[in-house]
């Protein structure tokens, strides 16, 4: 399941966070979190961990996170990553084909964290850069992005995917992966369609006895499939 979240976070929160990744943040080379079959096809910069503006963009990311009833729906979290915030352009400016590492480790909390979902948050605008795309490739073909600032792709952690050379200007973002409650991706995308299902049928006041029985029966599936 791939998914394009809009508005992760306000306007305001963007702007913060463009000024804590300005010219004089602790850029460091974004090879140091590659793992052994990335590291030669990632040419980025890498916010330093340990910085003081790395501790409050991760308070920021994650906060608008967990008011985001849509990222808790389609991604049903147990643990998240600590976010992590790169940069693009100039003479680091691409990071080719690879998948991600299954198990990678978060310093914030320190836990590893299974990478059941990949998330990139956008964070500087389309128009602001040139290439720096986001390439997915599915078994239907490749699906590209370049959102708004503000706006997230969830996509499986299992996905062949690339960014493209930024050719003009700066691409900013965060990325960091989820592991989910709910390990299988068929049965997370078959809950997230029934929760929106169900959000519709509530949307209309009805008060009908099969939405009670249908909103129990996605709760026993939920029982049923998840780990806590």
């Amino acid at each position: 399941m791939l998914l394009h979240l809009k508005k992760i976070l306000t306007p305001d929160e963007v702007a913060t966070a463009r000024s804590l990744l300005g010219a004089d943040a602790p850029w460091v080379d974004g090879r140091s979190s590659a793992g052994a079959q990335a590291v030669g096809r990632k040419n980025n910069e890498q916010l330093a961990q340990d910085s003081p503006q790395a501790a409050q963009l991760r308070e920021l990311v994650l906060s608008a996170l967990q008011r985001d009833p849509l990222f808790f729906s389609a991604a049903l979290p147990r643990k998240i990553f600590n976010p992590l915030f790169n940069r693009y352009g100039g003479e680091s400016n691409r990071y080719g084909a690879h998948i991600d590492g299954a198990v990678l480790h978060s310093r914030h909390p320190a836990q590893w964290v299974r990478t059941d979902l990949s998330c990139t948050l956008f964070l500087a605008e389309p128009d602001e850069y040139e290439g720096g795309e986001l390439v997915v490739r599915e078994p239907q073909g490749e699906r590209r992005f370049k959102l708004p600032a503000g706006d997230l792709v969830l996509y499986p952690g299992t996905t062949l995917h690339e960014v493209t050379p930024v050719t003009r200007g700066a691409r900013l973002a965060s990325f960091f992966w989820v592991e989910s409650m709910v390990r299988g991706g068929e049965q997370r995308r078959l809950l997230f369609e029934m929760d929106m299902a169900l959000l519709q049928l509530r949307g209309r006041g009805e008060d009908d006895p099969a939405l009670v029985q249908l909103t129990g029966t996605y709760h026993n599936l939920l029982r049923m499939w998840a780990d806590t």
